[in-house]
């Protein structure tokens, strides 16, 4: 009876149960590599109809993969996306709008600009007018 009781307990549950999940971790860790490396398409369309009338499709298209992968597929958005990565550019503000203003304040007006722009053009004179004009800058030029 010198023997303690705890001797002569199995191991401790936790400690079997932290084997079986390092195991396991271990696997899903290997899968996730794998898929990552890889890269797996998870697509899908979700349709609601009403008497053989579509009133609505949704179309899913899922990409998982490394950034390396998808790299390699051409796919780089989030590096040129200002608010996802601190190193891509803001965008460029619109020629000739003096610096001043929102991205939305210069688009509004260089709209303007060239919607009074367009105006000019069409009340311009008509085409009938234009062959009459360039008749009389001939026969003015001709001695």
């Amino acid at each position: 009876m010198s023997e303690s009781f705890a001797g002569r307990l199995p191991a401790a549950p936790h400690a079997a149960m932290a084997s079986h999940h390092q195991g396991s971790s271990a696997n899903l860790a290997d899968i996730l590599e794998r898929v990552l490396d890889k890269g797996i398409v998870i697509a899908g369309d979700i349709q609601v109809n009403l008497l053989d009338i579509e009133l609505l499709t949704i179309k899913l298209r899922l990409l998982v993969a490394s950034v390396d992968k998808a790299k390699e597929m051409g796919i780089d958005w989030w590096e040129h996306d200002p608010s996802l990565s601190s190193r891509a550019r803001p965008s460029r503000p619109v020629a000739g709008g003096g610096g001043d203003g929102s991205r939305e304040e210069l688009l509004a007006r260089e709209n303007e600009r060239l919607r009074a722009e367009l105006e000019c053009l069409r009340s311009g004179p008509s085409p009938d007018e234009q062959r009459q004009a360039e008749i009389r800058e001939r026969t003015e030029e001709t001695p």
